[in-house]
Protein backbone atom coordinates (compact mmCIF):
# COMPACT_ATOMS: atom_id res chain seq x y z
CA UNK A 1 0.00 0.00 0.00
CA UNK A 2 0.93 3.12 -0.34
CA UNK A 3 0.20 6.96 1.51
CA UNK A 4 0.26 10.02 -0.24
CA UNK A 5 0.25 13.61 1.57
CA UNK A 6 0.93 17.15 -0.47
CA UNK A 7 3.53 19.42 1.71
CA UNK A 8 2.41 22.08 1.23
CA UNK A 9 -1.31 20.82 1.23
CA UNK A 10 -4.15 22.18 -1.70
CA UNK A 11 -5.65 23.86 -0.81
CA UNK A 12 -4.86 25.23 2.61
CA UNK A 13 -1.23 26.02 1.77
CA UNK A 14 -0.79 24.79 5.47
CA UNK A 15 2.54 22.75 5.79
CA UNK A 16 3.62 19.71 7.47
CA UNK A 17 7.01 19.98 9.62
CA UNK A 18 10.05 17.18 8.80
CA UNK A 19 9.28 15.52 12.43
CA UNK A 20 5.55 14.95 11.60
CA UNK A 21 6.63 13.13 8.46
CA UNK A 22 9.27 11.61 9.85
CA UNK A 23 7.30 10.24 12.53
CA UNK A 24 4.29 9.09 9.61
CA UNK A 25 7.36 7.58 8.12
CA UNK A 26 8.40 5.41 11.21
CA UNK A 27 4.97 4.56 12.22
CA UNK A 28 4.64 2.88 8.29
CA UNK A 29 7.93 0.86 7.09
CA UNK A 30 6.12 -1.38 4.79
CA UNK A 31 4.17 1.20 2.77
CA UNK A 32 5.64 3.89 -0.01
CA UNK A 33 4.81 7.31 1.51
CA UNK A 34 4.70 9.89 -1.37
CA UNK A 35 5.70 13.62 -0.44
CA UNK A 36 4.44 16.12 -3.03
CA UNK A 37 6.18 18.77 -2.61
CA UNK A 38 4.49 20.76 -5.87
CA UNK A 39 4.57 23.68 -3.85
CA UNK A 40 7.23 23.22 -1.30
CA UNK A 41 9.74 26.08 -2.35
CA UNK A 42 7.19 28.69 -0.77
CA UNK A 43 8.41 28.40 2.84
CA UNK A 44 7.90 24.43 3.71
CA UNK A 45 10.54 22.66 4.55
CA UNK A 46 11.45 19.79 1.90
CA UNK A 47 11.38 16.08 3.17
CA UNK A 48 14.26 15.28 0.80
CA UNK A 49 16.80 15.28 3.62
CA UNK A 50 14.85 12.31 4.99
CA UNK A 51 15.78 9.72 2.00
CA UNK A 52 19.16 8.68 3.23
CA UNK A 53 17.18 7.42 6.51
CA UNK A 54 13.73 6.04 4.73
CA UNK A 55 13.80 4.16 1.99
CA UNK A 56 10.67 4.13 1.79
CA UNK A 57 10.23 7.42 1.26
CA UNK A 58 9.27 9.42 -2.69
CA UNK A 59 9.25 12.94 -2.47
CA UNK A 60 8.13 14.50 -6.13
CA UNK A 61 8.20 18.05 -7.15
CA UNK A 62 7.09 19.64 -10.22
CA UNK A 63 8.07 22.52 -12.47
CA UNK A 64 4.93 24.04 -12.78
CA UNK A 65 4.99 26.01 -9.86
CA UNK A 66 7.94 27.75 -8.71
CA UNK A 67 9.71 27.09 -11.69
CA UNK A 68 6.53 29.49 -13.71
CA UNK A 69 6.75 26.29 -16.49
CA UNK A 70 3.23 24.16 -15.87
CA UNK A 71 3.22 23.50 -19.62
CA UNK A 72 6.41 21.94 -19.90
CA UNK A 73 3.72 18.94 -18.02
CA UNK A 74 7.41 18.28 -16.13
CA UNK A 75 8.29 16.90 -12.75
CA UNK A 76 10.57 14.59 -11.04
CA UNK A 77 10.56 11.83 -8.03
CA UNK A 78 13.44 11.59 -5.06
CA UNK A 79 14.08 8.44 -3.42
CA UNK A 80 16.15 5.47 -2.33
CA UNK A 81 17.83 3.31 -5.90
CA UNK A 82 14.88 0.28 -4.94
CA UNK A 83 11.94 3.01 -5.54
CA UNK A 84 13.21 4.87 -8.21
CA UNK A 85 14.08 1.31 -10.20
CA UNK A 86 10.80 0.65 -9.44
CA UNK A 87 9.41 3.55 -11.19
CA UNK A 88 11.51 2.86 -14.23
CA UNK A 89 10.73 -0.49 -14.95
CA UNK A 90 6.39 0.92 -15.23
CA UNK A 91 6.65 4.80 -16.36
CA UNK A 92 5.99 3.82 -19.92
CA UNK A 93 3.11 2.36 -19.23
CA UNK A 94 1.75 5.67 -17.31
CA UNK A 95 3.73 8.35 -18.40
CA UNK A 96 1.56 10.66 -20.59
CA UNK A 97 4.03 13.52 -21.29
CA UNK A 98 7.69 12.15 -22.49
CA UNK A 99 10.68 14.08 -21.96
CA UNK A 100 11.98 15.33 -25.07
CA UNK A 101 14.92 17.55 -26.30
CA UNK A 102 13.42 20.66 -25.97
CA UNK A 103 11.75 19.93 -22.41
CA UNK A 104 15.11 18.76 -21.14
CA UNK A 105 16.68 22.00 -22.94
CA UNK A 106 14.27 24.30 -20.89
CA UNK A 107 14.33 22.32 -17.30
CA UNK A 108 18.65 22.53 -17.67
CA UNK A 109 18.01 26.39 -18.21
CA UNK A 110 15.77 26.99 -15.00
CA UNK A 111 18.01 24.82 -12.88
CA UNK A 112 20.70 26.98 -13.83
CA UNK A 113 19.40 30.59 -13.28
CA UNK A 114 18.95 29.94 -9.60
CA UNK A 115 18.84 33.90 -8.97
CA UNK A 116 16.02 34.38 -11.57
CA UNK A 117 14.22 31.62 -9.18
CA UNK A 118 15.13 33.00 -5.84
CA UNK A 119 13.86 36.37 -6.96
CA UNK A 120 10.25 35.11 -8.31
CA UNK A 121 9.95 33.01 -4.99
CA UNK A 122 10.83 35.76 -2.66
CA UNK A 123 8.49 37.82 -4.88
CA UNK A 124 5.48 35.70 -4.52
CA UNK A 125 6.68 34.74 -0.19
CA UNK A 126 6.61 39.12 0.24
CA UNK A 127 3.64 39.75 -1.52
CA UNK A 128 1.57 36.92 0.43
CA UNK A 129 2.35 38.12 3.62
CA UNK A 130 1.35 41.27 2.00
CA UNK A 131 -2.03 40.11 1.11
CA UNK A 132 -2.65 38.50 4.61
CA UNK A 133 -2.00 41.58 6.32
CA UNK A 134 -4.30 43.35 3.98
CA UNK A 135 -7.39 40.65 4.23
CA UNK A 136 -6.87 40.49 8.18
CA UNK A 137 -7.45 44.03 8.22
CA UNK A 138 -10.90 43.35 6.82
CA UNK A 139 -11.33 41.25 9.14
CA UNK A 140 -10.62 38.00 7.44
CA UNK A 141 -9.36 34.59 9.10
CA UNK A 142 -6.31 33.67 6.93
CA UNK A 143 -4.79 29.60 7.20
CA UNK A 144 -1.27 29.79 7.44
CA UNK A 145 0.12 29.28 3.79
CA UNK A 146 3.36 28.11 2.79
CA UNK A 147 2.15 28.41 -0.60
CA UNK A 148 1.62 30.61 -3.85
CA UNK A 149 -2.18 30.98 -2.70
CA UNK A 150 -4.33 31.83 0.63
CA UNK A 151 -7.37 30.03 2.20
CA UNK A 152 -9.24 32.77 3.70
CA UNK A 153 -13.13 33.04 4.97
CA UNK A 154 -14.81 35.89 7.02
CA UNK A 155 -17.28 35.55 9.37
CA UNK A 156 -19.45 38.12 8.36
CA UNK A 157 -19.94 37.13 4.84
CA UNK A 158 -20.57 33.81 3.03
CA UNK A 159 -17.51 33.05 1.03
CA UNK A 160 -20.08 31.87 -2.41
CA UNK A 161 -21.20 35.65 -2.05
CA UNK A 162 -18.03 37.01 -1.49
CA UNK A 163 -16.70 34.74 -4.68
CA UNK A 164 -19.69 35.79 -7.21
CA UNK A 165 -19.32 39.60 -6.12
CA UNK A 166 -15.56 39.36 -6.99
CA UNK A 167 -16.26 37.53 -9.93
CA UNK A 168 -18.48 40.51 -10.97
CA UNK A 169 -15.79 42.45 -10.79
CA UNK A 170 -13.50 40.87 -13.07
CA UNK A 171 -11.54 38.89 -10.32
CA UNK A 172 -11.72 35.05 -9.83
CA UNK A 173 -10.77 33.28 -6.83
CA UNK A 174 -11.24 29.42 -6.27
CA UNK A 175 -14.74 28.74 -3.98
CA UNK A 176 -15.11 25.17 -2.90
CA UNK A 177 -18.57 24.00 -1.49
CA UNK A 178 -17.57 21.21 0.35
CA UNK A 179 -17.48 20.27 4.22
CA UNK A 180 -14.72 21.83 6.31
CA UNK A 181 -14.02 24.05 3.79
CA UNK A 182 -17.45 25.48 2.55
CA UNK A 183 -17.11 28.92 3.87
CA UNK A 184 -13.90 29.45 2.27
CA UNK A 185 -12.08 31.03 -0.66
CA UNK A 186 -8.57 30.47 -1.90
CA UNK A 187 -6.64 33.02 -3.33
CA UNK A 188 -3.73 32.98 -5.82
CA UNK A 189 -1.00 35.56 -4.89
CA UNK A 190 -0.94 38.13 -8.27
CA UNK A 191 1.82 41.01 -8.11
CA UNK A 192 1.16 44.07 -6.53
CA UNK A 193 -1.50 45.70 -8.59
CA UNK A 194 -3.92 42.73 -8.83
CA UNK A 195 -3.02 42.40 -5.14
CA UNK A 196 -4.33 45.88 -4.34
CA UNK A 197 -7.12 45.24 -6.87
CA UNK A 198 -8.38 42.79 -4.59
CA UNK A 199 -8.26 44.18 -1.77
CA UNK A 200 -9.80 48.02 -3.19
CA UNK A 201 -12.55 44.95 -4.16
CA UNK A 202 -13.08 43.53 -1.34
CA UNK A 203 -13.19 47.00 1.09
CA UNK A 204 -16.00 47.76 -1.36
CA UNK A 205 -18.09 44.58 -0.89
CA UNK A 206 -17.85 44.21 2.65
CA UNK A 207 -18.59 47.95 3.77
Amino acid sequence: GGIIIPNPNAPTGIALETGAIRELLADNPESVVIIDEAYVDYGAESACQLIAEFPNLLVVQTFSKSRSLAGLRLGYALGHEDLIEALQRVKNSFNSYPIDRLTSAIAMAAIADEEYFQDCREQVIASRERLSAGLKDLGFEVFPSSSNFVLVRHPGHAAEKLYLELKARGILVRYFNKARIDNCVRISIGNDDECNALIDSLTEIIG
